[in-house]
């Protein structure tokens, strides 16, 4: 594996520390700004509004850009955001730039995964867009929490000048290890990006992404007052049990990105069917509290078993044009954090008990899982197309033929 992944790595723990350390600094913001802290929860919904904004926008217009250079712009972009949350003068500002600050974060994931994938051997690009997500994974084990901490004792805007030193960090790695050589853009421009997101499996692959990850966000969203209600821990134990979802992403990440690369859309399989089952037995792995600390590594490793996989179907359904899909890949992950938590919340809010958001998960997965079969059988029906056609696509598209190896 090349060197150059470690800089798309920082980058990713710096884009994933920034988006969820706000969840852990809501009071110490709203008390410095004088705010309710639900309206504080307006500053994560701001970052993910930025996100899914920022990702199909950014890809667009910077298609014919070198894509090194942009990855390094994305990254300063991301420092301005940080810097301008750290020195806001109030609320309205902080929003703009919570906002601001998201705007590059699927983008980079976006553009990053097709340079990662393209400084490797084709048996490798699933696993080279894992150690991408590493940074992702491991910033809920150490960035988040050392974060926090910081905000706790140093105050919140120390946290967010921490972070932009992150994003400078990624700058100087992206531009001393990513090669100059295999980042230039295909000359498809706008048109072409926009083009290659009419495919019916590119749908597909993003809808199995919003259903797949919105079944984890379900129960995720709600997962303090499941360990607190249910298993009966401290309030003090809740960051310590969520350190260990970041101990099973980071594991699951690891481990799909490596039977991908022999089977990806087996792997696809196998990961909902373990989420599906992790989510249908959190009501009773909640009622201990040794099994609920197993159940948050379980569902942490069942559902980024499907993060590479589902990133790579989707640029390789779009594999004349991969940017813009696989960026906007990064926007139905976040859409799926939203929706997620909004349907999560309808269950308990209709009563059905503390734990009723993993069952709701469960629902979604199943979801995610007949998507993915519909995909299935629309790519076995594009394989046995007529032989001129699939000369065709074979002319205008060589990248599509590694994709009918799974």
């Amino acid at each position: 594996m090349p060197l150059a992944l470690l800089a798309l790595a920082v980058g990713a723990f710096g884009l994933g520390t920034t988006e969820f350390v706000m969840m852990g600094l809501l009071p110490d913001v709203a008390d410095d700004l004088g705010i309710s802290i639900p309206t504080a929860g307006h500053l994560v919904s701001a970052y993910a509004l930025g996100v899914v904004i920022g990702a199909p926008l950014l890809a667009a217009v910077t298609a014919r850009m070198s894509r090194r250079k942009v990855l390094i712009g994305l990254m300063g972009l991301f420092v301005v955001g940080n810097a301008a949350s750290a020195f806001a003068p109030g609320e309205y500002a902080l929003l703009a730039a919570r906002f601001v600050s998201g705007l590059p974060h699927g983008a980079f994931f976006g553009v990053g995964a097709v340079v990662a994938t393209g400084m490797v051997a084709p048996e490798r690009k699933a696993r080279s867009v894992s150690l991408m997500f590493l940074g992702l994974t491991l910033a809920n084990i150490a960035g988040v929490p050392v974060a926090t901490l910081m905000g706790q004792h140093l105050g919140w805007r120390a946290t967010f000048l921490g972070v932009s030193a992150i994003g400078l960090a990624a700058i100087a790695s992206l531009a001393l290890l990513i090669p100059h050589d295999h980042t230039q853009a295909p000359r498809v421009g706008l048109r072409g990006e926009v083009a290659a997101l009419r495919s019916l499996p590119v749908w597909l692959a993003l809808g199995t992404t919003v259903a797949g990850f919105g079944a984890l966000f379900a129960a995720y969203s709600y997962i303090t007052p499941m360990l607190t209600d249910a298993a009966g821990y401290a309030d003090s134990s809740v960051t310590v049990l969520l350190a260990l979802f970041g101990v099973g992403a980071t594991a699951g990440n690891l481990l799909g990105g490596r039977l991908a690369d022999h089977s990806l859309r087996g792997t696809l399989f196998g990961g909902l069917t373990s989420l599906i089952v992790v989510l249908a037995l959190f009501p009773v792995l909640m009622s201990t509290q040794w099994s609920a600390a197993l159940a948050v590594v379980l569902l942490g490793t069942a559902a980024f078993v499907t993060g590479s996989p589902l990133q790579l179907m989707v640029m390789e359904k779009a594999s004349a044009a991969p940017s813009l899909a696989s960026s906007a890949n990064q926007a139905a992950f976040n859409l799926a954090n939203a929706g997620g938590a909004w349907i999560g919340g309808l269950a308990l809010a209709a009563g059905l008990g503390v734990t009723s958001p993993a069952l709701t998960g469960a629902g979604l997965a199943v979801l995610g899982l007949g998507v993915a079969a519909v995909a299935a059988v629309v790519d076995r029906r594009r394989v046995a197309a007529p032989a001129g056609r699939e000369r065709v696509v074979a002319t205008h598209l060589p990248e599509q033929a590694e994709a009918v190896r799974y």
